[in-house]
């Protein structure tokens, strides 16, 4: 038997102005966790997307259980027992979990002897009693469009799972789920190791990679840095050879500068498709230079509160004052023309035309001012200008400039693009959900700096995300949401990670 079962040797592949990996070579063993670890756009995807078939490298060779291989496809890797959890994920909207999961390796069996059919009443009941076994519950006959993201990532592993995969990739595979899931996942992945399985993790955070990995490389800007021994390696370490310089891991924030209040937010209902009410009577506001994070477990309302305030739900209740304005019923245009920027939870699907091109995705929200579009023609030099002031100012990597195709980028620049047309829209009252979601350590740490910035500058912001540690180092104003309804609300300072843990399980004090 060889000692590796993976080995990428010398690898080069190429994009239009880009090079995305740049020789290199790394040899996987057979039952280890191998960690990718760089910024967004360093190459990780690309690399193991070549494993795995999608791409084809330009120079350098790939070798599978100590025999060459060309891998053109996904159905070759399959057949190679290679499987991937994408970061996107590769799903049919309109078919159902179970005909998701065995696209491509359907059970066939003959009606009469005679007539093929697809047995999938067969397929439910084993993908039921898989996603049993590995703590992945899910409805095979759901379709994709009616489940949230957190399920549609479990739909992604339990494809892997089902096609008996040996050697597991999984591209950002705790992006969209919460800390309790995450934990979960972690241990699913140690018992897969266990079981014999070679995985591949990539992902941007350091914690995780040192619960569960066993070696790590390092990339950047498509070059091979390091491989590390995980258990003799500091997060830190990790972090600045990632990143290509020293990371500071504590957010400096000054004092909040309180000033008069920009959202009111009063008795506010929403009903979801089922006509049941998944936020309840929620009242708050923010005050300009104010961060008010709502921390909650997924699926308790947070997410529909911000949709609600932005207008992308009906709000079934309860009133939205803006700056003294009821907004209550405006349309989503005249509401950003009021001053709301948002970045939404979902970037792919609410916050950017995917085959639109960078330039005309950062102009999204003001292609028809007069600058952009004078006498209601566009200006493709003002707009273009425009996209390559904000690429520089808010470093966006991509390959052929305002040209490039916001498709073919990484997930964590495609988060840069929407933030950077938001907050460039210099809106009084901000909404982020999920704000850092995929990105690396030292993007991370740019975001928390601009969102801080923005306070600073008199904005009121509204801060959701499942991160604990990110709602505790960043706001001023905590409101702790359970089953659609506040459950506290205090300055951050006056509360302690774990009392708002507590109130996040509907936990009540006195």
């Amino acid at each position: 038997m060889p000692e590796y079962i993976v080995e990428m040797k010398l690898i080069t592949k190429k994009f239009p102005g880009i090079v995305a990996n740049d020789d290199i070579t790394v040899q996987i063993k057979k039952g280890e966790i191998f960690a990718l670890l760089g910024e967004n756009g360093a190459g990780k995807s690309t690399l193991m997307s070549m494993l795995f078939g999608m791409y084809e490298p330009d120079e350098g060779e790939i070798w599978v259980r100590g025999s060459k291989v060309k891998i053109d496809s996904p159905n070759f890797a399959t057949k190679l027992n290679i499987g991937m959890v994408h970061q996107h994920f590769k799903l049919v909207q309109n078919y159902t979990i179970a005909e998701n999961i065995i696209l491509g390796v359907e059970p066939m069996k003959k009606l009469a002897g005679i007539f093929p059919y697809v047995d999938i009443r067969d397929a439910g009941r084993r993908i039921e009693k898989l996603s049993k076994k590995f703590g992945l519950e899910v409805d095979p006959d759901n379709k994709i469009e009616d489940v949230n993201v957190s399920i549609q990532q479990r739909v992604e592993i339990l494809k892997m799972l089902y096609r008996e995969a040996e050697i597991l990739i999984f591209d950002e595979p705790t992006a969209v789920l919460t800390p309790q899931e995450i934990e979960f996942l972690l241990d699913i992945i140690k018992g897969l190791r266990e079981g014999g399985k070679t995985i591949i993790l990539i992902t941007h955070k350091l914690e995780e990679i040192k619960k569960v990995a066993d070696r790590c490389a390092v990339l950047c800007r498509g070059k091979l840095i390091d491989i590390l021994d995980v258990k003799e390696t500091s997060t830190r370490r990790m972090a600045n050879l990632m990143v290509g310089r020293e990371v500071n891991f504590e957010t400096v924030k000054k004092p909040a500068h309180r000033k008069d209040v920009v959202l009111k937010v009063s008795h506010l209902t929403v009903k979801n498709q089922e006509h049941f009410e998944i936020v309840k009577e929620v009242s708050f506001s923010i005050r300009g230079g104010e961060i008010f994070a709502i921390a909650g477990v997924s699926g308790n309302g947070q997410v529909e509160i911000a949709d609600a305030i932005a207008g992308l739900t009906k709000v079934s209740g309860g009133t939205i004052e803006l700056n003294d304005t009821d907004i209550t019923n405006y349309n989503i245009r005249r509401r950003t023309l009021c001053g709301i920027s948002y970045i939404p939870e979902d970037r792919q699907n609410f916050g950017l035309v995917l085959d639109f091109t960078l330039s005309d995705n950062l102009a999204l929200k003001s292609y028809f001012k007069k600058n952009f579009s004078p006498k209601g023609i566009l200006n493709r030099g003002e707009i273009d200008r425009y996209g390559n002031k904000l690429i520089e100012k808010y470093d966006i990597r991509s390959g052929q400039g305002v040209r490039t195709l916001v498709r073919s980028m990484s997930g964590g620049n495609q988060q840069k693009v929407i933030i950077a047309r938001e907050i460039e829209l210099a809106s009084p009252f901000m909404i982020f959900v999920q704000p850092t979601r995929g990105l690396d350590i030292g993007a991370i740490e740019n975001i928390h700096n601009m969102i801080l910035q923005e306070r600073d500058k008199g904005k009121a912001i509204l801060l959701i995300s499942l991160e604990l540690d990110e709602i505790m180092s960043i706001s001023d104003t905590i409101g702790v949401i359970y089953n659609g309804q506040l459950q506290k609300t205090a300055e951050t300072k006056s509360l302690t990670p774990k009392e708002v843990g507590e109130f996040m399980m509907g936990v009540r004090h006195g």
